[in-house]
This record gives C-alpha cells, structure tokens and sequence, in this order.
C-alpha cells in the first residue's frame, strides 16, 4: 500500500511542489548495514545511525543512494550539479559584501538555503520523521572563511577536500526499530499539478524498484570479530615535537591575555586495505555513539562515529550539547567510577567545560530569544567505549525571522573544537597547524526538506581517499596543560578509529 493513494496525492500536489510517497514493509530480516550493502552503489549514497548516550540505539537509521543534486564547495566557487551537469554556479563573495550580483552569495549555505527553497513540501503523517528528505551531507571547517574573513586561511590544502558537500536526497529508506518496519520514501517532484497523477506513479514505481534490490541476497562473508585489535599503524602530520611546541606557544598566548583556551590537533593517516563499509561496520561495533554516519562520495568518503552534537533545530527549538573533560573507561566497574569521580573533581576540566557552556549559551543566544536560553543539564557524565566525558545541555527557542542556517552561522565551528575567545583561538590555529582541517572540526549532518536541522561535531572520524585513512584529534589547551599530557589525550582519542582500521582489514571480505 502507498500513501498518500492516488486521489489525495493529486490533493496535495495544489498545495505545493514536492511530496513524498511512502511504502512501509517489515524489516525483521534487515539491518540497516544490510539495506545500504545491497544500495550502494547507485551514485553516493549515506547511511546515518545513533547510540543514544554511547549505550542505547536510536529508534531510527537512515539510508539513502541516488541524490536528485549535488552541492559542492572549493574554495569560493560552489556548484549545484544535476545528472553530471553543473546546474547553478555561484561565487563566494564574503560575509562583510553590502550587495550581491546575480549567483554570487555571502557564504556556501545561503547556495544549500536557495536551492532547497525551491521546493514546497507538504508533509504526510506517514512521512513524519525527522529527516524525510533534503540536504544531507558536511560543512568542513573551512567553512568558517565565508563567514569570519579576518581569520586566515592556512598556508597548505593537504587533504584538497570540498569545504562544503551535500547530497539533495529525494529517495531514501528510514528504518524503525520498535515497530521492525522499513519506511521507502520517495518525495515526488511535481511541477506542474496538471502531471501529478503521472509523478505519483513514477513515485511509487522507484518504490518498488528500491524495495526489489532489498530482496537481493546480501553479499558478504563473516567477519571474524577482534575483541581488542591493535590500532593500525598511523603516521602524523606533525612531528611531535612541534606539537609539543605549539602547546607552549598557545599557553605563551593565554598568559599574554589573547585567549583562554585553544583546540589544536594532529592528523593521523595509514594504508587502508579495506572498504568504507567494512570501515564503518568496525567502527560502530567498537565506538557506538549517538551520531554513526557513512558518506560514500565522488572523490572520497568519511566514516563518523561522533559523541557530540554541533546543534539540532526541531519547529524551532533548539539543542546544543557542549562536550568537554575526558577519562579513560575503566577495567572494572570500579575503576570506572574511580575515573568519573576524578575527572568531576578535576578543576582544569570543570573550569574548560564550565566556560564552553558559557560559550554555547552566548552563541545561540545570538539567533534565540535570549530569555529562552536555559542549562538544562550541567555537567553529567556520558560513557563510550573507550573514553567518558562531562556533558551539558543548553537550549532555547530560535527568534522570530532566524533560520537553521542562521543557526549553523552563529555556532560555527563549535568551540569545543575551536577555544574561546573564538576568532582569536581560531587564528591562533591557522598560525600553528599551518595546514587546512578538512572536514574534521566541521560538522556533518542535514537541513530536511520540512525545515528541521540536525548535525555533529566532525569528531571521531575518518577520511578515506585514495586508499588511505586520515583520522584527526585535538584537545583544548589552557593555561596549565602539560604537552606531553596533550599529546597523549590526541593519541587516546584517535584510538577508537584507529582500532576500526585494524579489524576492517582484517574482515575477509573486502
């Protein structure tokens, strides 16, 4: 059965330009790993998971191949291609610009923002998710030239990856694990209600040619299942000992008053002799967390296994979850919680976390009713396969006239990932990681189709392009770091990943 039926589709089609058909069928069988194995393939494709709190699933996975468009950004140049044919192209001119030519914009969202206007969704109760359709896919963090010019762009591009990419997913598969049930969406583009009768029908025509590649008999071997592998063997991009220089030279800033806390990192790469599924498969089974992504892409792909929200936007309220203090888990229960009492206690970690809750409240009190800007959890401990970390929640209700994309420009790049004051940390980095970030510190997540927004922190997470891997870690530095301890808790944090490298390859299928 599809819905809407025919007639009130044809209803629907008066009320706006896209709307989505759906086919629910039982998915006991199914994984969503599973569905997307037997997917891909069919232009870049993604596939989205969540552990709650690191130890519980998420109702919902998303899977989704064959986008309608895609939107790409390097350097100030961004195109929006269609069927391998660049259908808009629009110049990057800054956020300071007083005015704008026609395709040129003051940074590479307001292109995300123009090209999803041009739909009118009508939502379906059966197409009530969260995401049933729109822009999926990462802001890398050199995003933050379009919006803060005066911090300087790094002297090398090493990776050489797009500073913006998404997908225009129309097509999509939601699995739901309470009820057991697949959900296929199809969003009908109608542009003229005269053809919608004949748009319904191609609708749920590529309904049933998705569900017939979901009868194919998976195609894999068992993977023997390594209880502790070693994580693979990585080189940095940094030797150590200037990263150890550069922790004193930030401390050297805090003391002269420039800033009071700094996120520097180190980039990690090695061989890869697997897949990005089987890299992904490894990676959820040894670091489940809230925000499991694949994003199998034209040049490259990335694999994500993050803890933190950057920020959610649901009918305007919105989430922001600032995560800062680390231990590493314990052998046993009790030395777990030996861990959590001391990282509470420690008064380095509850002061950096302390000041990066300030900063979210002040970064979405920009765009929200400040009044509406509240804490609503402090400081709680979350728990990960490798690591725990103090966690709290800010909210607060977006103001009349701000957008999501509003939203992404006033808390972008999260300070976690950046230090405070902000644009001073963030220049103080191009000064000495001297090397473009990627997509790590950005964010990776969606705008849907019935304006919602929902995106993470680009953490935990590997790059993989042409046949190598490149994991990248940092820590927030302050006035009484130990670079050696630093250096150390970048090495900790990459771990998880890199233990993920050793068991793909070690899968028998590749």
């Amino acid at each position: 059965m599809f819905y809407p039926e025919t007639k009130q589709f044809i209803d629907l089609a008066e009320k706006g330009n896209l709307i989505p058909v759906t086919r629910t069928v039982l998915a006991d069988f199914d994984t969503p790993c599973s569905a997307y194995q037997k997917l891909r393939g069919q232009g870049e494709s993604f596939l989205f998971e969540s552990v709650e709190g690191g130890e519980h699933l998420g109702r919902y996975s998303f899977v989704g191949c064959n986008p309608r468009a895609v939107i790409k950004q390097k350097g100030d140049q961004i195109e929006v291609i269609q069927n391998g044919k660049v259908l808009n192209h629009y110049q990057v001119v800054g956020a300071l610009a007083s005015s704008l030519k026609e395709n040129e914009v003051r940074d590479g969202l307001e292109a995300v923002e123009k090209t999803l206007k041009q739909f009118r969704y009508v939502p379906t109760t059966e197409s009530d998710f969260r995401f049933s359709g729109g822009a999926i896919g990462f802001l890398g963090y050199e995003y933050i030239h379009d919006i803060e010019p005066i911090v300087p762009r790094p002297a090398h591009n090493e990776l050489n990856t797009p500073t913006m990419y998404f997908l225009i997913a129309d097509q999509l598969l939601v699995f739901d694990r309470v009820s057991q049930t697949i959900t296929v969406i199809v969003n009908a583009y109608v542009k003229n209600p005269q053809n919608a009768l004949d748009e319904y029908e191609n609708a749920c025509e590529e309904i049933n040619r998705l569900l017939s590649l979901l009868e194919q008999p998976c195609q894999y071997k068992p993977a023997t299942f390594l209880k502790s592998p070693e994580p693979a063997s990585f080189e940095s991009n940094m030797e150590k000992d200037r990263f150890l220089d550069n922790v004193d030279q930030a401390k050297k800033y805090i003391t002269a008053g420039d800033i009071i806390q700094v996120v520097g990192s180190q980039r990690f790469s090695a061989p890869l002799n697997a897949s990005p599924l089987e890299v992904y498969r490894a990676a959820r089974s040894i670091n489940p967390s809230p925000y499991m992504f694949l994003l199998e892409l034209d040049e490259f792909s990335l694999v994500g296994a993050s803890p933190e929200i950057h920020v959610r936007c649901e009918d305007k309220r919105v989430e922001i979850r600032p995560i800062a203090g680390t231990r590493p888990r314990g052998a046993t229960r009790q030395q777990d919680l030996a861990h959590e009492k001391d990282l509470l206690a420690d008064p380095k970690e509850r002061a950096e976390h302390v000041m990066l809750v300030d900063l979210a409240r002040n970064d979405i009190g920009r765009v929200c009713d400040f009044s509406s800007v509240e804490v609503k959890d402090l400081m709680i401990i979350e728990r990960y396969s490798h690591v725990m970390h103090i966690v709290s929640q800010v909210e607060g209700c977006l103001s009349e006239g701000k957008t999501p994309y509003d939203l992404i420009r006033a808390t972008f790049p999260a300070g976690t990932l950046s230090g405070a004051p902000k644009i001073r940390a963030m220049q103080i980095i191009s000064e000495m990681e001297q090397t473009t970030r990627g997509p790590y510190g950005g964010c990776v997540g969606y705008f849907s189709f019935s304006g919602n927004l929902d995106c993470c922190i680009t953490i935990r997470t590997a790059l993989i392009k042409d046949d190598r891997i490149y994991v990248q870690a940092g820590g927030g530095w302050v006035s009484d770091s130990v670079p050696e301890s630093e250096y150390e808790e970048t090495v900790n944090k990459a771990k998880a990943m890199l233990k993920a490298v050793a068991l793909a390859e070690s899968f028998t299928e590749k």
